[in-house]
């Protein structure tokens, strides 16, 4: 295991009815005056948004809107958001939502106190100052809502790109299952399909002697597996939302990664196709984490076997350690169909004709995708061929 420092300094605020407490939790932190984030009507028609402005009315506290975020969150609405608190004098974002909304207050969060372009920050530049925020979450998927990352799209060539830092970490993080319940499916795969690919980033590495945090992302996954077929059969089943919503926080504020390498390759690969096709990132991730794997697994085929025997309750063939490793694979991919994800490019909506354009905006170039296997541009262009042609 390698040394680590391990920082989660969210409180989290977990069950039914909680988000009635949000006034009180945004005073504990300090606001003055909210930015409240959300995004597209069903916010404001369930009831929610009301209920949040009623809680921090009822706390003082004074509050602008701004509503309109769209799954992979555009930098125009973060202008919008930065420009809007700096005319308001906001101290606070106040995100209602998912992972595209956190992520898009928390870029609305380090726009505000600095001078230059927001963007600066997700081209390479180190955040040094930030707005808090907290969170009401109402899709468990994404994992923003306890961890110090944030993806923003471009929409001048559909970039999609990502920052991260401690200090948009949020204060607070409301967790409230009962507010997934009114999801449909297709949403609920996308965000279950997330989950898995933040633990799977951190499951396969090179680093040995692990074997704490290699249990802890193997109880995440099994629990996945266990739970995601009981909510899309009974979208009201509260239990399996529970641990479906704590899972994804689990899986992506980082202790389930400490103290070995992460590869993130396939999320890279995934973020290509979700800026140029617009399509949902959990979706994009089925078709790309399975294609990632048959490429690389036999770096380390025993690893792939431990995935398979643990999560999938594969037979292990000592003979033959690659059978069960490819099984392994094999079922994951089944899996992700049997909730309704794509498992292709024809499934997902992309066009094979398109990988040198995906390619070009990975920015390999001559170089190569550090990782639990270094990628050169021809090895990701074999991947997502894997993806354009995969099947059961």
């Amino acid at each position: 295991m390698q040394n680590f420092e391990f920082y989660s300094p969210t409180e989290f605020v977990f069950g039914k009815g909680r988000e009635d407490e949000c006034g009180a939790y945004a005073k504990k932190y300090g606001a003055g005056k909210v930015l409240i984030h959300y995004g597209s009507g069903s916010a404001v028609k369930s009831g929610l948004i009301d209920r949040v402005k009623k809680s921090l009315s009822d706390a003082g506290i004074g509050f602008v809107e701004l509503g309109g975020v769209k799954p992979n969150p555009r930098d125009t609405l973060v202008y919008q958001g930065i420009e809007l608190c700096r005319k308001e004098s906001v101290d606070f974002i106040l995100a209602v939502g998912g992972g595209s909304v956190i992520d898009s207050s928390k870029a609305i969060a380090i726009g505000v106190p600095y001078d230059g372009d927001f963007w600066d920050f997700y081209s390479g530049k180190q955040i040094e100052k930030a707005l808090p925020i907290g969170v009401v979450l109402t899709i468990a998927a994404a994992g923003s809502e306890g961890s110090g990352n944030s993806v923003i799209t471009k929409e001048d060539g559909m970039l999609k790109r990502g920052t991260g830092s401690d200090l948009i970490r949020s204060r607070f993080s409301i967790l409230d299952p009962a507010l997934t319940q009114t999801l449909p499916a297709y949403q609920t795969a996308c965000g279950a399909t997330d989950i898995m690919a933040h633990v799977f980033e951190r499951y396969f590495t090179n680093t040995r002697e692990v074997e704490i945090t290699d249990r802890l992302c193997e109880a995440v996954l099994l629990t996945m597996v266990k739970e995601t077929p009981r909510v899309i059969e009974d979208p009201d089943n509260y239990d399996a939302r529970a641990n479906i919503m704590w899972a994804g926080m689990v899986a992506h504020n980082n202790i389930v990664g400490v103290g070995r390498s992460q590869d993130w390759n396939s999320h890279g690969l995934e973020h290509e196709l979700s800026g140029l096709y617009d399509v949902a990132h959990g979706a994009g991730l089925a078709v790309m984490m399975p294609a990632w794997m048959e490429f690389v697994h036999s770096h380390d085929v025993m690893r792939f076997c431990q995935m398979a025997t643990r999560v999938f309750g594969c037979q292990m063939n000592f003979e033959d350690p690659e059978t069960t490793a490819l099984e392994g694979i094999r079922r994951f991919r089944e899996f992700l169909h049997s909730i309704g994800m794509p498992i292709n490019f024809e499934e997902l909506g992309a066009k094979e004709e398109d990988i040198p354009t995906l390619v070009d905006k990975l920015g390999v170039g001559d170089g190569k995708r550090a990782g639990f296997v270094e990628l050169t541009a021809e090895d990701c262009a074999e991947i997502y061929r894997i993806a354009a042609h995969a099947s059961l």
